[in-house]
């Protein structure tokens, strides 16, 4: 027997329709690409959405068609994610940090058939165009007297002059909400990226679940800013969570300094902020030498690599921001875990607490997930044991866009994702990164967490960034050296450094040796390339080898 409740597909149309309905004068504010401040409400953006939804109609695109962006956080992007996806076509959302060579390959590989870029990107646009041959039209997100007279674009046409003859009456399209809403592609430190096809369904569902209280807490009383890029995963789903709940929504722009990024969130007095810790690391340094704090700041969720413990104390104790450490992939939608705590907790001491905090968190409900041995036996959850993380829900990837399926089955038949985590879980469903399991340090048979060894390295006020990866050595198999970037004026010596271990982790567990570099190469979302570190440290020997 069935239910006889109404039958109506989860859409990304529905939540552009919801915020216009019920929350159509909250504001909506961006820093554009001109410098200035641009302020507009839902009830704007939706029938912006609709106009873009009827230029998109008229130049014929099919239903699943792809339209890219290369864009930065801004009204105009947002407009592209309700009114590309809502009228049925995919929006690809391109990472403009890529290299040229690796950006054209994944726009052929997607087949997208229009393209819009903000005028920043133009450089990039006028290396790429002649390269994507799928690509029928080419829009700069500017106003019209804002498009240079010859760009070498044949056809460029600017944004506001695209949708402007367009009606801003549209009837959004009603279909399987199975269908394929969105695309990003994985970052490709390896070989060539791979796209995640989220689906209408998979991507309310994760809106649902990032607004509830122990995630994302999001509601109609925020002031949200999310500086994590809306190219990479859909700025971790936030505009579609917004909509859902009807809150201020403040877009950083293109800059993403800690000083503007400090100044648009006392501007706009922003209540909650999301990013990743090297933008967080900008904005502390900006603060702390000129003695600023925050008037409402009050969360900021931290995920795209571990949070450094220092970061969150500085957060907690200094500004009295709780930080909500979080994590997920590309192929998640992004969102896996994150970090609040049980009631039960409330009345821990302090210390007790920043152990938990600095874990990755808890599953949210449409997750779950185990840790794995080398057998794919699975592991107690004791928070010691260490085993490969596995996932598996319903906005999480089944199977990658041309590509095959990386799932493992388990006894039942079901299918896992297999994270490329190493990771334990506790006794109440804690789960903590210890490291990538290309990354894991392995020493006379023992596991070595890279990311420990850099947590504490990031806690001595001398160091800017860490990263800490194993060398060969003959009797360890691996040893791990810690590479290490210093704060503008600061000196430190290495045999400082080593010392400032001792008693923080186990003897056998301190890094052998420091080397300082002048930058830890960073990848397209802000992540260390641990690869790219290797390849410059190539000809590094362990002392006394």
């Amino acid at each position: 027997m069935l239910g006889l409740m109404q039958s109506q597909p989860l859409l990304i149309s529905s939540l552009i329709e919801f915020a216009e309905r019920h929350h159509g004068d909250g504001e909506i504010v961006s820093r554009r690409v001109e410098g200035d401040i641009h302020r507009y409400t839902y009830r704007d953006l939706a029938a912006r959405s609709r106009q873009l939804a009827n230029a998109l109609d008229k130049e014929g695109l099919a239903f699943s068609d792809r339209v890219a962006t290369l864009a930065w956080n801004g009204y105009r992007h947002m407009e592209m994610y309700f009114g590309v996806s809502g009228s049925g076509r995919v929006l690809h959302t391109v990472n403009p940090r890529l290299h040229p060579e690796q950006i054209a390959w994944i726009v052929n590989h997607a087949e997208d058939q229009v393209l819009c870029f903000d005028m920043s990107f133009l450089p990039l646009v006028q290396a790429v165009h002649a390269k994507c041959p799928t690509v029928k039209k080419w829009v700069a997100l500017c106003d019209a007297d804002k498009l240079p007279a010859d760009t070498g674009i044949p056809g460029l046409i600017s944004y506001e002059a695209w949708i402007a003859p367009q009606s801003s009456e549209y009837a959004w399209p009603q279909f399987d909400e199975n269908t394929a809403s969105s695309m990003c592609y994985t970052s490709g430190t390896t070989g060539n990226p791979k796209a995640a096809l989220y689906s209408h369904r998979s991507t309310t569902l994760h809106a649902y679940a990032a607004a509830l209280p122990d995630v994302m807490c999001l509601s109609a009383r925020d002031a949200v800013l999310p500086v994590v890029p809306m190219f990479h995963v859909n700025a971790w789903g936030i505009p579609y969570s917004a909509a859902l709940t009807g809150c201020k929504l403040v877009y950083p722009g293109p800059a993403m300094d800690g000083k503007s990024i400090y100044e648009l969130i006392e501007a706009e007095k922003v209540t909650y902020a999301a990013g990743v810790p090297t933008v967080w690391q900008m904005m502390l340094g900006h603060m702390k030498p000129a003695g600023l704090k925050f008037s409402t700041l009050r969360r900021t969720v931290i995920g795209g690599s571990a949070c450094p413990p220092a970061m969150i104390a500085a957060f907690q104790d200094d500004f009295g921001v709780e930080v909500l450490h979080a994590w997920g992939m590309t192929e998640m939608s992004p969102l896996g875990t994150l970090c609040t705590l049980k009631n039960k907790q409330l009345d821990l001491p302090k210390d007790e607490q920043m152990k938990i905090r600095q874990k990755q968190g808890r599953a949210i409900f449409g997750v779950d997930m185990k840790i794995v041995d080398g057998n794919g036996s699975e592991l107690p959850w004791d928070g010691k044991t260490y085993g490969d993380l596995l996932v598996r829900g319903p906005w999480i990837l089944e199977t990658y866009y041309k590509g095959e399926s990386p799932l493992i089955e388990d006894a039942q038949g079901r299918g896992w994702f297999p994270t490329g985590d190493v990771a334990t879980i506790d006794a109440n469903g804690f789960m903590q990164i210890t490291d990538r399991s290309k990354d894991v340090i392995k020493s006379g048979g023992e596991w070595i967490s890279s990311i420990d060894i850099e947590n504490i390295a990031m806690a001595h006020p001398a160091v800017a960034m860490a990263a800490c990866i194993g060398m060969p050595h003959p009797k360890w198999d691996e040893r791990p050296i810690v590479a290490i970037t210093l704060k503008q004026g600061a000196e430190v010596t290495r045999e400082e450094l080593l010392q400032f271990f001792e008693g923080k982790t186990a003897k056998w567990q301190i890094p052998d040796d420091v080397v300082f570099v002048e930058a830890i190469p960073l990848g397209a979302t802000g992540k260390m390339l641990k690869t790219r570190l290797r390849e410059q440290l190539k000809d590094y020997r362990l002392p006394g080898l």
